[in-house]
């Protein structure tokens, strides 16, 4: 129990160290006010880049441009962000929305799918709404309380699962390969998905606190910082949103079952 006490914080007393109580949500005080004004920053250009993200999927469902091009485009946006010095604010702002935009493109291919699932004169029906949202709420929740956990938590304290969770993405790549050449089977996909999951998960706890290490030692480079979350936000949204459509899917196969 140390260890999931040590998780949220140091408390008052000997008897709450085995939990968490109120006043340890609001133990900020590892993290200096210079860190914290950078923290506001960083998540504020997340909240931007989510909306342009946002819009790249809406224009997708418009004019059907997501796929191969946006995908590239995307990748190619980050590599010319990650090579622009830093002194060039604007124009990385304005690369890390375009990194955002062709992203929510290159989403919008599964969110044709998702609405698809309740097609009505070419509406987003309820179902399918229900859907995307619930998918983005889990998202932003898990998102939400994996960050203030990374937060409260000791400094560097979860900084060692970055070597697990690199061995855990390139488990993925390879069971990726080898699927595409060899064929891949349901029991396949379905590990991929949930392992992919929780790796994305914890990159968001251990990506949260370099983020505040860094910043600890003077990199405030807030447009990359966000990058890095906004990674690891769409990775984990994909993810839930696949999951839900399976679930979905198999649902209107029990239906039709029974109507049957």
């Amino acid at each position: 129990m140390e260890a999931f006490s040590s998780f949220f914080g140091e408390t008052q007393s000997s008897a709450s160290r085995n939990g968490w109580s109120y006043d340890s949500l609001k133990n900020f005080r590892q993290i200096s006010p210079l860190v914290q004004t950078h923290l506001k920053q960083v998540y504020l250009m997340l909240c931007c880049a989510l909306i342009a993200s946002a819009v790249g999927a809406y224009l997708h469902i418009l004019w059907n441009i997501g796929g191969l091009l946006t995908t590239l485009g995307c990748m190619g946006s980050i590599v010319w962000l990650l090579s622009t010095p830093p002194y060039e604010e604007q124009k990385r702002v304005t690369l890390l929305m375009a990194t955002a935009l062709l992203q929510g493109a290159s989403i919008g291919p599964l969110i044709d799918v998702a609405i698809e699932i309740d097609p009505r004169q070419g509406l987003l029906m309820p179902t399918a709404l229900f859907i995307l949202v619930s998918a983005f709420v889990g998202c932003a929740v898990a998102f939400g309380c994996f960050s203030i956990a990374a937060m409260l938590a000791k400094r560097r304290e979860y900084l060692y699962l970055g070597g697990l969770l690199s061995s855990g993405l390139s488990i993925l790549f390879w069971l990726h390969f080898a699927s595409s050449l060899f064929g891949g089977s349901a029991a396949l996909f379905k590990f991929e998905l949930y392992f992919g999951l929780l790796v994305f998960v914890g990159y968001i706890v251990v990506d949260t606190q370099d983020i505040i290490e860094k910043a600890h030692f003077g990199d405030l480079d807030y447009v990359k910082h966000a990058l890095t979350l906004f990674t690891d936000f769409a990775a984990v949204f994909v993810r839930i949103l696949i999951i839900m459509l399976k679930n979905s899917e198999k649902q209107q196969e029990k239906k039709k079952k029974r109507r049957n």
